[in-house]
């Protein structure tokens, strides 16, 4: 068992940035990581402030991740961080991440996983290379009743699933915010910084990487309309997709940021032979299950009867709310598990195995890409544009 923490440098997430934030909440929750580093701006200035603020030492509060991923490596094995987290927009993703895997930097990177299909491409083959290991933060897959519903399907318990219906909904742009000052939207609505698509980049892959990994079921074909619903806007920020998935299941996925007076509303139900089950992020201590032959069951977290993998991710007694930052904890603890067996020679269980990987990371750029097509093309249907395996 590993004696020490594990140390990590972050790229990206310095002062003014959301997701940084919740990214060293989540890693240092469990008192197994520690932020020892960082190149937390573009801007020399804001990274140096920023990494005066989390009280790093001048020596590691670096101005460019070239100069971190350098220094780092030729730091004492004692000293050097483990792995690096980035957390920078879509386009500052690729090239980050193969210098940290070059300089033998285990990774965490967050969704989608790069600017193309192409760049994911490369990043799995470097990855693959390497032998290092990749948390791609699919936030959503870190919440025990997820874990729970995957392990219900896994298991058979709906027997073949026939449908999968996923929403991901908000209303935040439903006003063209990107030109009042909403940095966060500037970036997200910007092709050379967001990619091919915005709404579906941003929170569509969220949806269609949840679909995938509770069904257990691989997407094969889509019919995709996109929607530009805020004049003035360069990228989507609405869109439907018919799905085909593997063994014979259909879906539909919904993802739109015009929805006025919604907040971060992701609902998937998914329905088999025997039954279906329903679960919402905004109550995401429940799993709703309905049977074909007897009554409704509610499965709660922290329950009697769960899997290992819900359980196991799970924090707190029954009763206590657990939500998005303990979902992201449990991805960095599972991932922090793995590394840390690793590095002492040891196994992990396989609960610790349980995490979005660089593959997922090439299937989200995939489904934006292929949606991308679909939506511009007359034809109905439009094969998924990756190699399942």
């Amino acid at each position: 068992m590993m004696n020490r923490k594990l140390r990590m440098g972050m790229i990206g997430g310095g002062k003014g940035a959301f997701i940084g934030a919740i990214h060293r909440i989540a890693a240092t929750m469990d008192g197994a990581i520690e932020l020892v580093c960082g190149a937390l701006s573009a801007n020399p200035d804001n990274a140096r402030e920023s990494g005066r603020a989390l009280f790093l030492p001048q020596s590691r509060t670096y101005t460019s991740y070239e100069e971190m991923l350098e220094k780092e490596s030729t730091l004492p094995p004692q000293e050097r961080m483990d792995f690096v987290s980035i957390v920078t927009p879509n386009f500052a993703h690729l090239a980050p991440a193969l210098l940290a895997l070059e300089k033998g930097f285990h990774v965490v990177i967050e969704k989608p996983m790069t600017l193309t299909l192409d760049e994911a491409r490369q990043l799995r083959q470097k990855v693959e290379e390497t032998g290092l290991l990749l948390l791609l933060t699919h936030t959503y897959a870190g919440y025990p009743m997820v874990k729970q519903a995957r392990q219900m399907v896994k298991d058979g318990a709906l027997g073949n699933i026939r449908k999968v219906l996923v929403e991901y909904t908000q209303g935040w742009l439903s006003s063209l915010s990107e030109k009042e000052g909403n940095a966060q939207a500037a970036w997200r609505t910007d092709p050379q910084r967001s990619g091919k698509s915005g709404c579906m980049g941003d929170i569509g892959t969220h949806a269609a990487h949840l679909a995938e990994y509770i069904s257990g079921l691989q997407i094969e074909q889509v019919c995709a309309q996109l929607n530009t619903v805020v004049e003035g806007r360069a990228l989507d920020d609405d869109g439907h997709v018919l799905l085909r998935f593997s063994q014979g299941a259909s879906g539909m996925l919904t993802a739109s940021q015009v929805m006025a007076g919604e907040e971060n509303n992701l609902r998937i139900r998914v329905y088999g032979e025997k039954g279906g089950l329903e679960w919402a992020q905004q109550e995401p201590n429940t799993l709703l299950l309905k049977w074909q032959d007897q009554p409704a069951q509610v499965l709660r977290t922290g329950g009697a009867g769960l899997s290992s993998y819900a359980t196991h991710n799970t924090r707190t007694p029954a009763g206590h709310p657990e939500g998005y930052i303990e979902a992201f904890a449990n991805l960095y603890r599972n991932f922090g598990m793995a590394l840390a067996a690793r590095l002492d020679g040891t196994t992990p269980p396989a609960e610790a195995l349980d995490f979005p990987s660089v593959q997922d990371g090439v299937r989200g750029m995939a489904f934006i890409e292929t949606v991308v097509a679909s939506s511009a093309s007359a034809e109905k249907w439009t094969d998924f544009l990756v190699n399942p395996n």
